[in-house]
């Protein structure tokens, strides 16, 4: 019988748990496969010296399952950060933010030693851009960002009705192809007004969990 894009989630969710550590402060994010991972957490909840999560959703949900909650500032170090893409090469480079917590996502990855990426297969590109990269701006900025994005190619859309944890809006842009991450990943940030993007490649994935049919499938990358 076929696995469900939910069983293949909460499968890597659990394997993600071999890389909490006792005594370890973890770093979760957002979006249902994290959700699954913070299941899976509660189940050794009493090994960890608590949680970092990358949204109040998230927060929310760690506090639901009795797992403290820590503020970033008060930790000196994140051991490892779980959480889910959008979408996925092989060189771990991703697009995040489809949630809308691209930020505080890329505070945390960037904070924590170890960043396991956990996806079902559904979500492994050869070229990233399928999915709409998502931009985090400063209101005053939306129309003039947008503008820039056309100007490279973009086609944004405003993600109406939606306030990221920060109180800014969400800019999803279609129609790029993004054969450079890291190259984009930079100039889009160099746009006044841009906060963050959702392309994680200057700090990609150190470990790609994926839910396949035949089980938990384990892709790394040597960056030496």
């Amino acid at each position: 019988m076929l696995l469900t894009q939910d069983e293949k989630k909460q499968a890597v969710a659990k394997a993600a748990l071999d890389y909490v550590e006792s005594g370890m402060v973890v770093g979760v994010g957002t979006g249902s496969t994290a959700n699954y991972f913070v299941d899976a957490l509660a189940g050794i909840k009493h090994r960890i010296d608590g949680a970092v999560a990358s949204s109040v959703a998230t927060a929310n949900r760690l506090k639901e399952r009795g797992i403290a909650v820590l503020d970033i500032h008060a930790v000196d170090d994140i051991g490892v950060y779980v959480d889910g893409a959008d979408e996925a090469t092989r060189h771990l480079h991703l697009i995040k933010g489809g949630g809308g917590a691209l930020t505080r996502e890329k505070i945390v990855a960037a904070v924590s030693r170890q960043f396991i990426c956990v996806i079902d297969d559904s979500k492994l590109v050869d070229v990233l851009g399928q999915f709409p990269l998502p931009i985090e701006v400063i209101p005053m900025a939306r129309s003039y960002v947008a503008r820039e994005l056309v100007k490279l190619g973009g086609n944004p859309f405003w993600r109406e009705g939606f306030v990221t944890d920060n109180g800014n809006m969400i800019l999803d842009v279609h129609h790029l192809n993004i054969l450079n991450p890291c190259e984009l990943e930079t100039q889009l940030n160099q746009i006044t007004g841009v906060v963050t993007n959702g392309l994680f490649a200057h700090r990609p994935a150190d470990v790609l969990l994926m839910g396949t049919e035949n089980g938990v499938e384990k892709l790394t990358v040597s960056r030496k």
